[in-house]
């Protein structure tokens, strides 16, 4: 019987995978006619697809040309439209020409699930008339979206406070920073809001307030050192950004010196977005595999998913002084029955100087034995080589750095983490050159 079992589970799964195959199949003969007008028609030229009919109430404007003149594409399967029903997060590969620069892949993103961005839309009309459904340009005029008009001379924390994890605790010179870096205007490079225009200053609101990730982008650009996905340009709901590479997720069993050179980074990432010069802490709040890429020729560890990204300004808090500022913040682990979950408090990253939250968040999601993602666990740094498995070094530091038995003990083992991965790395180089 316990023998006989196991085959009678594996025919239910051929089966099962059959009549999803047969499903496919019928499902591509009734879409045969789309199917090939899919292939000749470039949607991105639609301004109702990428919903540029709906602008003020959208991202921006500033890559419009390059839609409507036919210079962006989807790839093969995204022109598919019926795919889209596993496309939940609106997420597509493209080509991007240039007549000089020749074609590149680029990302495009609707910055939301259809649900989410049909949920903005009755936002705005309930913030507007108290009504679900409204003629959606007319409400936005009637949002606070507008009423912050051009008459007012900055975008000031109070108005913008807890709008979303970019501005939980926005400060002065974290909003400069924001406005003058908005990329969806022809006269960049002023904090000044009356240097807008009307649309201009109702579309970066809106991105502000239901998803940050475009100015996460464009406050830290890349080309500054910062380790994020390039912002290119929108159009409509559609966001441009440069294709990084294959998700960190791909990595997963790649070779124990290339596993270790990728958390390495992952842990420079951690150090830098928590202490660095400008001493904006940037505190990463959803941390998966999937949210991480890997470049293709370069082998860089770049964060795809800024969406959910708390800014804390630390010389405000410096400033400012609130309780227990200058105490030492520790994450606590909590065992979670979920994938990439973490437990932190926004309240206290707002209001600490220095604080473990990007260490944790990576060791714990990531790098240790307690990762979880896609049914497997023991994270990025799985099964090592046996002498360092037998040492017991790393596994001492991933689970100190996961869940510290001291106090403070996170603070150090990330330090030692670090350290210690750089050394594994340069072993590891030293021995291919040979």
């Amino acid at each position: 019987m316990l023998r006989f079992l196991p085959l009678k589970l594996g025919r239910l799964y051929r089966c099962l995978k059959l009549l999803l195959v047969l499903g496919l199949f019928v499902i591509l003969l009734m879409n045969t006619h789309n199917l090939f007008a899919s292939f000749q028609k470039n949607e991105l030229t639609d301004r109702r697809f990428i919903n540029l009919n709906k602008c003020p109430a959208c991202f921006g404007t500033s890559w419009c040309r390059k839609f409507m003149n036919g210079q962006v594409s989807f790839e093969t399967w995204g022109r598919l439209r019926f795919l889209d029903v596993f496309n939940v997060k609106n997420v597509y590969f493209a080509q991007y020409g240039e007549p000089r620069e020749g074609t590149r892949r680029v990302v495009l993103k609707r910055l939301g699930s259809n649900q989410e961005l049909a949920e903005i839309d009755q936002k705005i009309c309930k913030r507007a008339t108290g009504r679900p459904r409204c003629d959606l340009i007319q409400a936005m005029y009637k949002t606070e979206f507008a009423r912050i008009n051009g008459d007012v001379r900055l975008l000031t924390p109070e108005v913008v406070e807890g709008w979303s994890d970019l501005v939980h605790c926005p400060s002065q010179r974290l909003l400069d920073r924001v406005v003058r870096r908005y990329a969806e205007t022809k006269d960049s490079g002023s904090f000044l809001l009356k240097n807008l225009k009307d649309t201009e200053r109702m579309q970066l609101l809106m991105t502000l307030a239901f998803n940050p990730e475009p100015l996460v982008l464009q406050s830290f650009p890349s080309d500054e050192g910062w380790p994020f996905a390039k912002y290119l340009g929108a159009c409509g709901r559609v966001v441009a950004v440069n294709y990084v590479g294959e998700e960190l997720w791909s990595f997963y069993n790649a070779p124990w010196e290339k596993r270790v050179d990728l958390a390495r980074q992952l842990m420079d990432i951690a150090e830098q977005l928590t202490n660095n010069d400008f001493e904006f802490a940037l505190y990463l709040l959803d941390v998966s595999f999937d949210n991480f890429a890997v470049g293709p020729r370069d082998g860089k560890v770049i964060v795809v998913d800024a969406e959910n990204v708390l800014v804390a300004d630390k010389r405000l808090i410096k400033q400012n002084k609130p309780e227990s500022y200058d105490v030492w913040y520790e994450s606590r682990f909590e065992e979670c029955d979920r994938e990439a979950c973490l437990s932190f408090s926004k309240d206290s990253l707002c209001s600490r100087v220095t604080v473990d939250h990007n260490y944790y968040a990576i060791c714990q999601n990531l790098l240790s034995r307690y990762a979880t993602w896609r049914g497997t666990t023991g994270g990025l740094l799985h099964d090592p080589p046996a002498h360092i498995a037998k040492d017991g070094q790393l596994e001492a530091l991933l689970d100190e750095c996961t869940r510290p038995k001291k106090r403070y003990g996170r603070f150090q083992a990330a330090k030692d983490l670090r350290e210690y991965l750089t050394q594994l790395a340069a072993a590891s180089s030293s021995a291919t050159a040979r």
